[in-house]
Order: C-alpha cells, then structure tokens, then sequence
C-alpha cells in the first residue's frame, strides 16, 4: 500500500467523529431509529377516529398536531404526498377537515389557505381520489353513491382464483380488508356538533343536497393521479355497480364476518398495531362500527400510538413505519467496517445484541394459513417487532450485522444469538425466495403482473402483488453468502442454490447502461449499493463486467463538485434524474458501491470523501436534505438516520482499506 492514497487526518477525524454521534444516538432499548418521514395522512385520519369514537386529543396534543401540519403545509396552502412533492387534493382535504376537527374556525389562516387552494382545483373535492371519498363518506361529507364498489363479498371468492385478495401485497391487501368491511356497512360516523354541515358548506362550491355524487365515480384530480383507472378495472368498476343495487343481503353479511375475523385476527396478532397505522385505523373503526363497546377496541387505539412521534421542532405526528430492526442492522455493518473499536462502543454492541435478541420472531403465529399469512418464524420486522410482520431484507441485514459482529476479534459479545436463531432466519429468507430467484418483501409473490391492470389506489403503483426486488434479492444473497463462509449448507445444498438463482436474477436485471433500477430507495444509486455488496460477499471478482459496468455508471453520474445526487423523479420516470445539489446520502451508497469494486486511490472515490468530510458537521452529523426512500412507486421517504450511518459506513470503509485508524 503507497502513501499516495493515506487517508488523509481529516478524513480521520470525520470518521472518528461520525462513529461517536452514531453512539451518541443509540437508544436505551439497544436500538438505533431516525424517523421515517412520510406525509400528514396517517396524522389526519388519527384525529379523525379519535374524533369518531368520542376520544380527542388533549389540549396540549392538539396544539402539537397543529404544529406539525403548520410546518408541512405547502406555500400554496395544500399539503402533499411527501416533503417535496406538489399539493394533493388527497392531503390537503384530509389536513382541512382535521384542522377543523381540532377546534380551528374556517377562516384561521391555515384552513383558509387551505380551502382556497382546494376551491382552485378543477374539481375540487369532488376531485378526491377513492381512498379520500371513503374516508369523506365514512363521517357524512361525500355520497357512498359516488364510491366505485369495494364489496366484502369478494373475500368470499374462491382462494384459487388469480384475482383473489389473499394474492394481494399484504399491505394493499389489509387495506382494502378494512375498507371493504366498512364499506359493506355503509359506515357513517356523527361528527360533534354542527361540525358536519359546516364542512359540506366549506368544502363544497355548491349546496351539498345538490352535488350528484354518482356523476364523480371515476373523477380523480390529475394532481392526485399516478395510476389512471384502466379500462379493464373500469369494466370491473361497473359490474360491482350493478351487483351493489342487487346485491344478496346474506352474502353480504357472510363477507361482512369473513372480514370482520380477519380483522380481528390481524389486530390480535399485531398487539393490535396492525401492520401499518393505514390499515390499523381502519380496523378500528371497523371494530367501532361493529360495536362501540367491543373490548378490542380500547388495546386498538392505544396501539395505534406505537406509530407517534413527537419532537419539539415539528410537532406531533404518526409515521407510516418504525425502522428500529432496519436502522439498528446498518448501524451495526457501518460500525464494524471501522478499523478500530472506540470507547463505550463496546458496551454499545452489547445492548444492540440484545435488542436483536428479542426483536426476532422465535414463536410462530397460530393458524397463520388462515389469514393468508407465510411463516413468520426466525424473521425481522422493519420495527422492533412487536407487530410479528417480518420482512425479507430486514431479516437479512440483521443476520448480516450479527455475523460481522459475531466475527470480530476485538469485540465481546456476552450473550451471543444461538446458532438455532441464525439458523431460523436463514430459512426464513428461503422461505421468501420467488421462483425466478428473487426476493419479496413479507411474502413470496402470489400473482402476476397482470393484477397491477386492475390496482385501484389511483396514488400509488406497483402495489397489488409482491415482487422480486433487487434490493430485497441482493440483501439476502449478501446475507446468506455471508452465513456460509461460517456454517455449513443445509442439505441438498439449499442456501448455495438459492445464491445461485438469485445472482442469476441479478445479473439478468442490470440494464444496459450498468445500472440497476431501485424499488425502495432513490434509485438505482440505491440499488446499485445493494447489488455491490452482494456480489462482494458472493465472491465476485472485482473485475466481472457486471460490477465494473455499474462502477461506470457511477463514475459517469458523480458531480463536478465531487458528490452524488438523484432525484425522486427518477423513481416516476423510470430513468435517472440527477439532483441539483449533491446529496450526502447519496454520495456514500455510490462511494461505499465503488469500493467494493475500485481501489481505494481511485480518483473518483477520493473526490467523493473530499465532498462527503467538508459537508459534516461539528456534532459528526451530516445536514438533512432531499428524500431518499420511496414506497409503492410514489410515496417518497425521508429516512433522517441515512444521513449519519451511511455516511459514517463509507468513511469507516475508507479508513478500514487505507489502513488508516478512527479511534
């Protein structure tokens, strides 16, 4: 090694100091956790339950959530699908009527901002997509007549069908559970006051007895739109129709039950969390709605509080997920990639272990074929686990953390995972391998492509069957590589076939250009850090054309001033937009993605660290900046940890290949 590429003192010093804020930042639990910002939906529809079932807010609770929406709401007064997206009629109706469910009149600014811009739009409200004029029917402000059927008879059809809602994406599929149940009752709810007949006169231009709800089915703001209603769901759409107005009240009621246990059984098995606060205020006031005493109900709303989170600059909030298992896995690989071992970090990795320890499945759930569940046991959740929905790349990372942990010489590790749980997660993540050889998220794909013709989330895309997804294919070929160089294979050679196929899809994904397209990260930067780990791990050359012609790619898209950035609407577009400003994030997935491939000296890779050590701040932290994450094709994620451990995991990378030492 030629001193020419020594890491210099400063680079030192940045990784030094970036280590210790990751410490600074763990949690008494063991964890790690940035929150995971999204949107005011799930905040909107918690102040609307609570208002519907008679539990408000306190004082001081209102005046937090107030906060928060006065910080997100847009110059224009809308509010939007993610920090940096334009308004929605969806956000923004939702963000007015919870405003004035909290005791704000009609002409405050923020409301009256709001209604104007609403009033500009072409259709206004009348404009709101489906999941919107649901949620305005459910407490009096929209026509169920106007909402295109979602009928609970169709989880009665027959399980074989292609069409089924158990081959759904668990999430959509929990929705549209709730959904369905409520709209089978035609769930109305009585809003306190004369709160009901003001809003129809706020949101609506003309009287409301007049607006003909039926005439507005289909009509859904362009604003709004990601997923126009095709012609086939359209079909589909009209059909429902017509069997809604002849409908079999005993059918009805059998899918009304059918629902309404699968409901039950979701909330029981998820300590009545649910697998998102999306589908898990739906399933409160489906409970509701059944019966305002049910003695579910009470443990429903106070889980729902799991999903809070609360700061004094913006307020209060719900987020759409907890990463505690997601973050604390990175955090853990970032930390042992650094070349030496600091004060109290020790101790640190001690309690993560422990964290671990009890965040993994080791029971699995009762009658899960029942609810269209897939085995649980041996998994990760994206959270703590509490909610017992265990994910593939979770899984993954968490088992790659714990090798790298349990691997390192110069750390102790008093109550080390048994070798039966590593064994358990292994199966786990076979258990979620697709036939083609990639991976899924929470199940294996059940269905194909041609069941997204008919997705009626009108937002949203991507979302009406699990996938193989590169990220998810390449963190459990990491994971399981990494298992291997440790243990032995099961039998018949189960985990090295399973690498195999899935470094053929792999392989067989990467475009033309070198790149790989993202699916939960922006974007293929993104994938292409997965993908380069993994092939590191695997075994691959340096020197394979795959991994070469992504470090091309890379090189060809850094910046003049030495960084990285793409922006979101490279996951819209299907095609790489570069970011006006380099982005911190960013930098480190290409820079960490290039020294699995280059050498260190690289001129690219010592621009990229120059870039990445002058942006640091003194606390060892790295700015807030664009969104980085993204779900169902156009929900865009903020996930603020990723500014301090990915960064930290390349400059540890740097300092441990230079030989250069942090502590």
């Amino acid at each position: 090694m030629t001193d020419s590429f020594a890491p210099h003192t400063p680079v030192k010093e940045s990784c030094r100091r970036a280590v210790r804020r990751l410490l600074e930042l763990q949690k008494t639990s063991g964890d790690w956790e940035g929150e995971m910002v999204w949107c005011t939906m799930i905040l909107a529809q918690a102040v609307i339950v609570r208002t519907v079932l008679g539990l408000p807010y306190s004082e001081a609770d209102k005046q937090g959530i107030i906060k928060h929406f006065t910080c997100t709401q847009f110059v224009d007064g809308s509010w939007g699908m993610h920090p940096e997206s334009a308004g929605y009629v969806f956000f923004t109706t939702l963000a007015y009527i919870a405003l004035r469910l909290l005791g704000l009149p009609a002409e405050a600014p923020m409301p009256a901002k709001a209604r104007a811009w609403l009033n500009a739009q072409p259709d206004g409200v009348k404009g709101i997509p489906t999941w919107g004029k649901f949620w305005l029917a459910m407490i009096g402000l929209y026509g169920y007549e106007g909402i295109n059927s979602i009928p609970p008879e169709i989880f009665l059809l027959p399980n074989a069908l292609p069409f089924h809602p158990r081959r759904y994406y668990c999430h959509t599929r929990l929705i549209y559970l709730g959904i369905a149940f409520l709209y089978g009752k035609r769930f109305v709810a009585t809003l306190p006051g004369s709160l009901r007949d003001e809003l129809r006169q706020e949101l609506y231009p003309e009287p409301y007895a007049a607006i003909e709800f039926r005439r507005f089915r289909h009509t859904v703001a362009t604003s709004d739109t990601l997923v126009p209603v095709s012609p086939a769901l359209r079909v589909i759409y009209n059909a429902l129709g017509v069997y809604e107005r002849w409908h079999s009240p005993k059918l009805r009621n059998k899918g009304l039950a059918l629902c309404m246990d699968k409901i039950l059984y979701e909330q029981r098995t998820t300590n009545y969390q649910g697998i998102s606060p999306v589908s898990g205020l739906l399933n409160c006031l489906a409970i509701f709605a059944v019966n305002p005493g049910h003695p579910d109900l009470a443990s429903n709303i106070a889980a729902m509080e799991a999903w809070r989170w609360e700061d004094e600059a913006e307020g209060i909030r719900y987020v759409g997920a907890r990463s505690n298992t997601w973050d604390t896995a990175f955090v853990i690989q970032a930390l042992m990639e650094a070349p030496t071992v600091i004060e109290g970090e020790e101790e640190a990795l001690n309690k993560a272990n422990g964290f671990f320890g009890n965040a993994q499945m080791t029971e699995e759930l009762p009658d899960y074929q029942e609810a269209w569940r897939d085995p649980a046991l041996g998994g990760w959740c994206f959270s703590d686990g509490q909610h017992h929905w265990p994910v593939s790349d979770c899984t993954a990372e968490a088992l790659s953390a714990l090798l790298d942990l349990y691997h390192r010489p110069d750390i102790t590790i008093n109550s080390p995972l048994a070798e039966g749980r590593l064994t358990q997660a292994v199966e786990f993540i076979l258990s979620r391998q697709n036939k083609d050889g990639g991976f899924g998220t929470y199940e294996r794909r059940r269905a194909g492509r041609l069941l997204e013709m008919v997705n009626p989330s009108e937002m949203y895309g991507q979302c009406m069957t699990e996938l193989s997804y590169i990220e998810c294919t390449a963190s459990a070929l990491a994971a399981l590589s990494h298992y291997l160089k440790f243990h032995s294979d099961f039998a018949d050679g189960q985990i090295e076939r399973a690498c195999s196929k899935a470094l053929a899809l792999l392989r067989k994904s990467q475009l033309e250009d070198g790149a790989y397209p993202g699916f939960w990260g922006i974007n293929y930067t993104y994938a292409i850090f997965h993908v380069a780990k993994a092939f590191k791990m695997a075994g691959v050359s340096d020197s394979d054309p795959a991994l070469q012609s992504a470090a091309r790619w890379l090189i060809g898209k850094q910046r003049q001033d030495g960084g990285w950035g793409e922006h979101y609407t490279s996951c819209l577009k299907g095609h790489y937009v570069g970011h006006g400003q380099s982005q911190a994030v960013m930098t480190s997935w290409a820079l960490l993605a290039l020294l699995d491939i280059l050498p260190a000296d690289n001129d690219s890779i010592k621009r990229g660290f120059d870039w990445l050590v002058a942006r640091q701040q003194e606390n060892g932290d790295w700015p807030r900046q664009s969104v980085n994450g993204v779900f169902f094709g156009a929900a865009m994620l903020d996930y603020r940890l990723y500014h301090t451990y990915f960064p930290a995991w390349a400059l540890a990378r740097y300092a441990r290949l230079t030989g250069g030492a942090v502590g």
